[in-house]
Parts: C-alpha cells; sequence; structure tokens
C-alpha cells in the first residue's frame, strides 16, 4: 500500500499513516522502521507498507508521486 504519514512522535515511535487509495487511517507497528532506510519520519511524508495480522502498518519503504490508483489522481499530460 501507498500512504502518507498523518503523525509520528519520534520519543515513542507512535505514528499514523494514511492510505491513499481509500484513506483509511492505520497505526504504525512497534517494529515499522526495522530494517528501512528511515530512523525518523515527518508529516505529510511518502510511504508504502505493509499490514500486519494485527491490522497495523509495517516494513516502511520510500514512496513515490507516482499514482498507485489513488483517487482525484490528476494525470500531467505533459508525462509520457
Amino acid at each position: 500500500m501507498q500512504g502518507v504519514i498523518k503523525s509520528y512522535d519520534p520519543g515513542t515511535a507512535d505514528g499514523v499513516v494514511l492510505s491513499d487509495t481509500d484513506r483509511s487511517e492505520y497505526d504504525l507497528a512497534g517494529d515499522a522502521l526495522a530494517g528501512s532506510v528511515f530512523r525518523m519520519l515527518r508529516q505529510g511524508q511518502r510511504v508504502i507498507f505493509d499490514l500486519n495480522a494485527s491490522g497495523q502498518a509495517t516494513r516502511l519503504r520510500l514512496g513515490s508521486e507516482v499514482d498507485m490508483g489513488t483517487p482525484g489522481f490528476e494525470e500531467d499530460p505533459h508525462t509520457p
């Protein structure tokens, strides 16, 4: 899934990611940053993530500005 960080507290590592596709909110799992390039997150940062068995966001990776089925995304006619 792809989304954006809605909130993140570096002191507790608690945070919420907002899914691009349906605007659902997912709490970050305790291991969400384990093995990732991230050491910290900022509000609005784009990420790709998976959901664990508890429905929490985990395995955060770098997101992109490319549309991945985002509702309301307007395609740039100049982009090949």
